[in-house]
């Protein structure tokens, strides 16, 4: 059996961190990426090899779509330097949140969100799939907010809601090498995203803790060990599917 190889966007910080962390704690070495901070890339480079695993942190704007072809010649690079061709699991999960009304979101906030979050994963996953394997695996991470509405996160929800079409899209495109794509949401988790209101505003912790069928926030390893299931072996017969990971909230 060979190795398995995961690329996941957006790995430093947050919920890409800690499926980073899981899966390497399955057996699978980890490329991925980060926007600026050096040291917390580092740090989950340092944490992951202690698991007995490769890793390798490489820098990705995914809102600059420039700079997708170079990356890709870095993630053949990188792969050649571990005597591999191909990756098994590509997960689209960089990105960051915009908190702002309908009526007063600008449109350089639209124009960030949906560069970082939907056209990221039309232009940079086409220049991967020619290092993934055949019968490789996508993860597109969407939102619960495409599910239900929360003031001041409808571009963010809008954008969310794009890429689990595009999931659609893909799984169909793509079904032809065996390569499987979905979506996973995860509903409000206790991380640095959105400045970290979920994490550090009591009231508003309370408020999603209560409208939890589970009776708490979520954490980021709620996230990492269900993408860790959700991409083990034996679990390639589900394509083009949305997995809410969001311990039934709002029901």
């Amino acid at each position: 059996m060979t190795q398995r190889i995961a690329l996941i966007t957006g790995g430093s910080r947050g919920l890409g961190r800690s499926m980073a962390l899981h899966l390497a704690q399955a057996g699978v070495d980890i490329l991925f990426t980060y926007q600026s901070n050096v040291a917390a890339a580092q740090d989950v480079v340092a944490r992951i090899e202690a698991l007995g695993r490769r890793a390798c942190a490489l820098q990705l704007d995914t809102g600059d779509s420039a700079s997708f072809a170079t990356f890709a010649g870095q993630v053949r690079a990188t792969l050649a330097d571990w005597g591999q061709e191909r990756l098994d699991i590509l997960v689209n999960s960089a990105g960051a949140g915009v908190h702002a009304s309908l009526l007063e979101v600008t449109e350089a906030q639209f124009d960030s969100i949906v560069a970082m979050h939907m056209k990221s994963v039309v232009f940079l996953t086409p220049l991967l799939l020619p290092l993934m394997k055949d019968g490789g695996r996508i993860l597109n991470v969407s939102s619960g907010l495409t599910r239900f509405s929360l003031p001041g996160y409808g571009v963010y929800a809008a954008a969310k809601g794009a890429v689990e079409v595009l999931t659609r899209y893909q799984a169909r495109e793509f079904a032809g090498r065996g390569i499987t794509v979905n979506t996973l949401a995860p509903g409000a988790i206790e991380t640095d995203f959105g400045g970290g209101a979920v994490r550090d505003n009591p009231e508003l912790n309370r408020m999603v803790a209560g409208m939890t069928a589970l009776g708490r926030v979520g954490q980021p390893d709620d996230i990492g060990g269900a993408v860790a299931a959700l991409l083990a072996e034996g679990n390639g017969w589900m394509t083009g599917q949305r997995i809410e990971v969001s311990g039934g909230m709002l029901l």
